[in-house]
């Protein structure tokens, strides 16, 4: 029973260490890259919807000119 505790600290102490085997720099490159990918497509999907609703606003504007000029 001692020994099995002593193995499960030692192995606990180990893992929080951050001296257990590395994380696979390969699954975490690709990762950082999809989500750098996905940065670039969201910021540019944000741009495009901050383009339309300010052509949406000018010509809200517009109308609402034009209508105030028609009374």
């Amino acid at each position: 029973m001692e020994k099995r505790l002593s193995e499960a600290l030692g192995e606990q102490v180990w893992r929080e260490s951050g001296l257990g085997a590395p994380a696979d720099v390969e699954e975490l490159q690709r990762t950082i890259t999809r989500l750098e990918q996905q940065t670039v497509d969201l910021t540019a999907s944000l741009e495009e919807r901050e383009a339309e609703l300010e052509a949406a606003r000018a010509a809200n504007r517009d109308l609402t000119r034009a209508l105030n000029q028609r009374e």
